[in-house]
């Protein structure tokens, strides 16, 4: 078995060809101001992106400017989000001495190679991956973390193979619960926990969870998880493990840092607290909440009154849109917009509405419904972490 520093080292002069040096290629002279208390982030250019807004640089921490979500219901690979939390981060990696080890609970351990992967009947899905602090800078009271607008979400099509068939092929054995996942990035210090996150056998095994390789048609970005991460359509980003080397079937619940501790929602109905206040008691945090967005207009933009074509995206945790609503008066009447071409169940819903705004201010707001009938609050929700926001969003533009 190749542990971690082992395969690093034994990449040798591969780094010149494929592994990045991690500092920025540039930064830009210009700065981005969120639209809350300490909001500005330079933007910032890495390898393998153009140029981001930047929240830490030491582990890199960036943010899609949310003008690339008018472009398309997939979120380009140069301007897809980065979230890491360790800051030992591999710099080269070599894809032939790479292996991904699957072991623990199973009848035959197995290591294999990126080629045996790729030997593998294949799978691909459209798939949201959105980070589970996206839009924490706008909680009310404001909470400890990465102070995020709504940019740490994006929408690509995933290629790899499901996970289903690997376990199968180590052979999973009775009494199995769970499956940990665990990749090559690391702590600095030998106090910080590695990362590693679980999840329940069945939902491993249920056939749309998938060890990915190829992001819209290429490799995986280096900042993005290269040369394998895992993918978990409708579950927040924190599951989707990066370079990712480990799978470990276990006998009993995983209790580490970054499950039992970390990555905590109240366990309520509604997975909020009064502000302020902790949560009785919490549970992992799990699918996405319905959300929806009016993607071509800013906050605070003055248009040309009459007609306007309005536009946005909507996504949730996997039944689907079944419609979006808009309302121009501050949700006093909506009108239901016409939804764009279906990626499928887990992917960004385009919508669009010909909407006519005469002269004054106007207070637009979007609201979607999924297929299982969830609908977005009017009102936002609160929890200790900053997690799961998904209030109807309102954007003030002004007519003239």
């Amino acid at each position: 078995m190749l542990h971690r520093r082992e395969l690093i080292r034994r990449a040798g002069l591969f780094a010149l060809a494929s592994g990045p040096a991690l500092a920025p290629l540039r930064v830009l002279a210009e700065t981005v101001t969120l639209p809350f208390g300490n909001g500005e982030r330079p933007l910032v250019a890495y390898p393998g992106k153009r140029p981001l807004l930047q929240m830490t640089a030491r582990p890199p921490q960036l943010e899609t400017p949310f003008s690339v979500f008018d472009e398309g219901a997939i979120t380009p690979n140069d301007a897809f989000f980065v979230r890491y939390h360790l800051a030992d981060i591999p710099t080269a990696i070599d894809p032939d001495a790479f292996r991904l080890e699957v072991k623990g609970l199973v009848e035959r351990p197995v290591s294999l190679s990126l080629a045996e992967l790729k030997a593998m009947p294949g799978a691909e899905i459209v798939a949201v991956n959105q980070c589970s602090g996206n839009s924490r800078g706008f909680f009310e009271p404001r909470m400890a973390g990465g102070q995020l607008a709504n940019g740490a979400m994006g929408c690509a099509r995933w290629a790899g193979v499901p996970l289903r068939a690997v376990l199968d092929k180590a052979g999973v054995k009775a009494g199995a619960v769970q499956v940990l996942f665990e990749g090559l990035d690391g702590p600095v210090v030998p106090e910080t926990p590695d990362f590693a996150k679980t999840l329940q056998l069945d939902h491993a095994r249920d056939g749309e969870v998938m060890l990915a390789w190829s992001m819209n048609g290429e490799d995986l970005p280096w900042l993005n998880g290269y040369p394998l991460r895992l993918v978990v359509p409708g579950y927040y980003g924190t599951y989707w493990v990066k370079h990712l080397n480990g799978v470990t079937v276990l006998d009993k619940p995983y209790e580490g840092f970054w499950m039992k501790t970390a990555y905590r929602i109240p366990d309520n109905d509604c997975a909020c607290t009064e502000p302020g206040k902790p949560a009785a008691g919490t549970v992992p945090i799990n699918r996405f909440t319905i959300r929806s967005f009016l993607t071509n207009l800013a906050d605070g933009a003055t248009v040309k009154a009459g007609p306007t074509p309005l536009r946005g995206i909507a996504f949730d945790g996997g039944s689907g849109i079944r419609a979006v609503a808009v309302s121009l008066d501050d949700g006093r009447t909506w009108s239901e917009a016409k939804l764009g071409p279906d990626l499928g169940r887990y992917a960004f819903r385009p919508w669009m509405l010909q909407a006519d705004l005469p002269p004054g201010a106007h207070a637009i707001r979007v609201r979607a419904t999924g297929n299982d009938g969830a609908m977005q609050p009017l009102e936002p929700r609160w929890n200790p972490a900053g997690y799961l926001r998904n209030v109807v969003e309102t954007t003030r533009v002004r007519a003239a």
